[in-house]
C-alpha cells in the first residue's frame, strides 16, 4: 500500500511538473522561438539528400568523346553528332553536339515536353478530344490516319500513341493544338533549345524539320531535373517515354557495350540495374536517339546521337549503337 501510494504522488508530481514546463514553452513554440534540432554537417549520412541534378556539363570524359570522334571518322559519308550528360556530378562527352541535323521522329520528345507543361498549367485537360482533321493527317508510322477525318482522340491517347509507335497524326494533332509551327518554336526557344524547329508536318520525309543532340538530351534532362513540369507531370512523362516500342539503337547499343546481345534489349539491361527511357528517330537520310539512362548506380545520364548519311545506310544506326556502346563502357566501368 504504502508503494502504492508513492507510485500515485510521484506520478501526479511528474504531470504537474510537465504540464507547467509545456505552458511556458507554449509561447515560444507558437512565435517559432524554440529551433527545431539541427542536422550535424560532419555526419554525411544525416546529411544527404537526393539532389535531382542539373543540366551542367562540369568535367568532360575526354576519351570518351576522342573515341566518338575517331567512329565518326571512319564513316566517310556520315555526319554524326552525340551528347552525354550525368545529371548528378557534371560528367559529360560531346562530338558536334550543337549542329542542327533532321529530327525525323526525335523532334517528338520536346514536342511531349510542351504538351505536358500546357497540361501543367491547365491549358489542357488530359482527356481532351482532339478532332482529326485533312491538314494533320500523317503518313509513315502509326494508326491514326486510317481513321475517318473528324475522329476525336483523347489527348493522352495522341501523346502516348506519338511516342508508342511514333504516330506522326498524333503528332501533327499535338502540333496544332499547341497552336502550330511558329508557337511552338517560340517554346522551343524558351525552352533552351536554339537548335530544334519544326518547318513541316510530321512525317518530314526531306528533313526540314531540325534539332540537336544536346537539344534532346536538355528537353529530357529539364524534365528530370524538375525545371520543368510539376511531379504528376514528370511522371507522365516517364510513363509515356517508357511505353516507347523501338529499343534497337541506343537501348542495344548499351548492352553491346556490356558485352551482350538480346531480342528485348531493355529487358535484358534491367539484369544489370539499367533502364532506359528513349525515343528514336529514322526517316532514312537520318537516324536519332535520346535517352533518360538510369545508372546501376543510382545516378542518372541523359544522351541524344544524330546520324545523317545516305537514304537507308545500316552504318548510320551501327554508328549510333557504337558510340553507346562505348558509352556504356564509360558509365558502368568496363573499359
Amino acid at each position: 500500500m504504502r508503494l502504492l501510494l508513492r507510485l500515485t504522488v510521484m506520478g501526479i508530481g511528474l504531470g504537474v511538473l510537465a504540464g507547467t514546463g509545456l505552458k511556458l514553452l507554449a509561447p515560444h513554440l507558437a512565435t517559432g522561438a524554440v529551433e527545431a534540432p539541427k542536422l550535424d554537417p560532419a555526419n554525411k549520412a544525416s546529411a544527404r539528400t537526393l539532389d535531382p541534378g542539373r543540366f551542367e556539363p562540369k568535367r568532360q570524359l575526354t576519351a570518351l568523346s576522342q573515341t566518338w570522334a575517331r567512329l565518326a571518322a571512319a564513316q566517310k559519308g556520315l555526319q554524326a553528332s552525340g551528347f552525354l550528360l550525368v545529371l548528378d556530378d557534371g560528367r559529360y562527352a560531346e562530338l558536334q553536339a550543337d549542329q542542327a541535323l533532321p529530327a525525323a521522329s526525335s523532334i517528338k520528345t520536346p514536342i511531349l515536353l510542351a504538351s505536358l507543361e500546357d497540361v501543367d498549367a491547365g491549358k489542357i485537360r488530359w482527356n481532351e478530344p482532339l478532332p482529326l482533321t485533312k491538314e494533320v493527317v500523317g503518313g509513315g508510322a502509326g494508326w491514326m490516319a486510317s481513321k475517318p477525318v473528324g475522329t476525336r482522340f483523347p489527348f493522352f491517347e495522341s501523346a502516348t500513341e506519338m511516342i508508342r509507335v511514333s504516330d506522326n497524326s498524333a503528332t501533327n494533332l499535338l502540333i496544332k493544338r499547341l497552336g502550330g509551327k511558329d508557337k511552338l518554336n517560340a517554346r522551343f526557344q524558351a525552352l533552351g533549345l536554339p537548335a530544334t524547329v519544326i518547318n513541316n508536318w510530321l512525317p518530314d520525309l526531306d528533313g526540314t524539320n531540325t534539332t540537336s543532340a544536346r537539344d534532346l538530351a536538355k528537353a529530357i534532362a529539364l524534365v528530370d531535373t524538375g525545371e520543368k513540369l510539376s511531379p504528376r507531370a514528370r511522371d507522365l512523362f516517364r510513363e509515356i517515354m517508357g511505353t516507347s516500342r523501338t529499343n534497337t539503337l541506343i537501348p542495344l547499343g548499351l548492352l553491346q557495350g556490356l558485352g551482350k546481345d538480346a531480342a528485348d534489349p531493355d529487358n535484358e539491361l534491367l539484369s544489370y540495374g539499367i533502364t532506359v527511357y528513349n525515343k528514336t528517330g529514322d526517316i532514312g537520310i537520318a537516324y536519332a536517339d535520346a535517352a533518360l539512362i538510369h545508372l546501376p548506380n543510382g545516378q542518372r545520364a541523359v544522351a541524344a546521337f544524330m546520324v545523317k548519311g545516305p537514304f537507308n545506310d545500316p552504318r548510320s544506326a551501327d554508328l549510333i549503337r557504337s558510340m553507346a556502346a562505348e558509352s556504356a563502357k564509360t558509365l558502368v566501368g568496363r573499359r
